[in-house]
């Protein structure tokens, strides 16, 4: 049972756990040595099915040997599109295993962006989930005289299909225990000759000032950083993890699939982006990474049905949380927590924090990860509060994901901790920008020196575009990108970031942009969540007929001018946001507003809602 006085079971791991200077020399070590225990999970028609290391070994063998005989060749390029599925993790180690470079493309691509993206990495075997994805590459396969074949994960409404250039991932496994049986010891010899420098995956960027860049990653970064992660957030093969973000981004093919491939912590799949709330209860994982969406998605559901519980049940939970907060404010500060005090937690627990806890899913974790996008301080106390240390981290593509990680004895919140043992990290003096140097930053963007060379300093550094700041501890924090720092009107320089964040800690808001480059006042551009708001609506007899008017309603306009009114009372008056906008279409990721993680694009919705954003600006 995890409490907050009692850190012990949260250790980082300095020794190596598994031996392999390359990826597949990795999994392969894995393989031997993990034989029968379980590594993967995943749900199909309602039954958890397990696969061991030795049944992983024997698909991926498979799978390498069916792209052998098609002559998949050493540096050859294959690419996945498809959700996060078992099938993604073995084509992926397949493709490594024969000593290829493997490519993901995120599944809400449109079949433009496919092109594009097989095209520049020079694929010659696309893998794709389903009937769906499949459509998008025959559309854009005229084009493409380099992609040999397409492998289908899921032949669902395929069975009729007749196409000399499409192969089920079934009959490409048949043909690879065919060809391993032919070509004895032939897969062994290609992972014992991969090399350190080879190029093992690329990473293309979410494409927000432009085309989407491949960043490259060797072998050697990719195991330096896996091994890295273990001095951060300490993992072992009794730990219990969700797979259920992105695999072509570089948080969960880093942190996901190659951690749990290193420590041997089992990796169990959701069935779908959908039914995340409902897996991670079935899953209860000891370790849970996610994205700042997600943590504040579960905190807005805890809030919600709070306000549905009795007053009973309301007070309950004050007293419990209150309890928590006195404990949290004790361990961030490094005071001794009193044995009276934990008594109340223990009672707190019972009445009412392990029930939230539950109602999350987190009620057996030993701590939460959050990165890829600022979160707020006041999110990473409320976890706290319920028994759950929350770490944050900071990283991105070119740096192979975390880069810096906040220790688990000493949580400072708004903070991203010190640089990760693999690398340093520095503050440019003139600039404010955080830059980092080590054998985990990119080998640089495919086919584009340029930018490349641009991304670099003088001295070989890693310009990241995050500004910030590093304290007398050695702990980094975040003020905002260098391209989004908002001069006012007046002179004034803003971080938008700091009021974004919390105006996403309510519940009724789902992202928001905030407004006021150059103008005389602050205005934000705000989206809603619609499950909340659209249950606030009819909590309260507020009549709407489709998303747009849920928007436009005078009580929901009043309610999320609460929510401001709540947030500019935290800042200075030149702070202040002045007036706000609700996006009144309902995005998803197939819409150019968001990038594949869900995150607003800046820079396109001020100019697409250009003329929004000077009305908020007429007197």
């Amino acid at each position: 049972m995890t409490n907050l006085w009692d850190l012990q079971h949260i250790q980082p791991q300095t020794q190596s756990v598994l031996d392999g200077d390359t990826i597949p020399a990795m999994f392969w070590n894995a393989v031997r040595e993990r034989g029968d225990t379980v590594w993967l999970r995943t749900k199909d028609l309602g039954i958890w099915r397990s696969w061991s290391w030795a049944q992983v070994g024997e698909a991926v063998s498979e799978v390498a040997g069916g792209l052998r005989s098609l002559g998949f060749a050493p540096g050859d390029t294959a690419s996945i599109l498809s959700n996060t599925v078992v099938e993604w993790v073995l084509s992926d180690l397949a493709v490594l295993s024969c000593r290829g470079v493997a490519n993901g493309i995120y599944p809400t691509d449109a079949p433009a962006q496919v092109h594009y993206l097989c095209e520049d990495s020079r694929t010659s075997v696309l893998f794709v989930e389903n009937d769906e994805q499949l459509d998008k590459a025959l559309e854009v396969r005229a084009q493409l005289p380099g992609l040999k074949k397409i492998v289908v994960f899921d032949m669902k409404g395929l069975r009729d299909l007749d196409d000399p250039g499409v192969i089920s991932l079934d009959a490409l496994r048949a043909l690879g225990r065919t060809y391993n049986t032919t070509h004895p010891g032939e897969l062994q010899q290609l992972v014992q000759t991969c090399r350190p420098e080879d190029l093992a995956i690329l990473v293309y960027t979410s494409g927000t000032t432009g085309k989407p860049k491949g960043a490259m990653h060797t072998h050697a970064g990719l195991t330096v950083t896996v091994r890295g992660y273990n001095t951060l957030i300490a993992r072992s093969e009794a730990d219990e993890c969700m797979c259920f973000l992105p695999l072509c981004h570089i948080a969960e093919r880093m942190g996901g699939e190659y951690f749990s491939l290193y420590t041997g912590a089992k990796l169990n799949f959701v069935e779908n982006p959908d039914t995340v709330p409902e897996n991670v209860r079935e899953i209860a994982p000891t370790v849970f990474t996610a994205v700042p969406r997600v943590w504040e998605k579960f905190y807005s559901g805890v809030m919600i049905a709070l306000k549905e519980g009795t007053r009973l049940q309301q007070g309950v939970y004050a007293w419990g949380i209150g309890v928590g907060q006195r404990i949290a404010e004790r361990v961030l500060a490094g005071q001794p927590v009193p044995a009276s005090l934990k008594a109340q937690f223990r009672v707190a627990r019972w009445l009412a924090l392990d029930n939230v806890r539950k109602l999350i899913g987190i009620h057996r974790a030993r701590f939460l990860v959050t990165g890829a996008a600022p979160i707020s301080p006041e999110l990473v106390k409320w976890y706290l509060a319920l028994g759950v240390p929350m770490l944050e981290v900071w990283g991105m593509t070119e740096t192979c994901g975390a880069s810096t990680g906040v220790p688990v004895d000493r949580i400072k919140p708004g903070s991203i901790g010190p640089a990760a043992s693999f690398n340093q990290v520095r503050i440019d003096a003139a600039t404010g920008e955080i830059q980092v140097k080590g054998p985990n930053v990119f080998a640089g963007y495919l086919n584009q020196p340029e930018k490349t060379a641009e991304t670099f300093t003088a001295d070989g550094w890693l310009r990241t575009g995050d500004v910030g700041s590093v304290d007398g501890d050695g702990f980094f924090r975040i003020t905002d990108r260098m391209k989004d720092i908002i001069i006012t009107a007046g002179g004034k320089n803003i971080t938008p970031s700091e009021l974004e964040n919390e105006l996403k800690f309510s519940p009724y808001v789902t992202d928001a942009v905030v407004i006021g480059d150059q103008k005389p006042y602050l205005t934000v551009i705000i989206m809603i969540d619609q499950e909340n708001v659209e249950k606030y609506a009819q909590d309260h007899d507020v009549p709407f007929s489709n998303y747009a008017s849920l928007t436009r309603a005078p009580e929901v306009q009043a309610l999320i001018q609460g929510v401001i009114d709540e947030v500019n009372k935290k800042f200075a008056r030149v702070e202040q946001i002045k007036r706000f906008f609700l996006l009144d279409t309902q995005l998803t990721a197939e819409d150019e507003e968001l990038t594949p993680t869900m995150k607003l694009k800046r820079k396109l919705v001020q100019t697409k809602y250009a003329p929004q954003i000077e009305a908020m600006y007429r007197t």
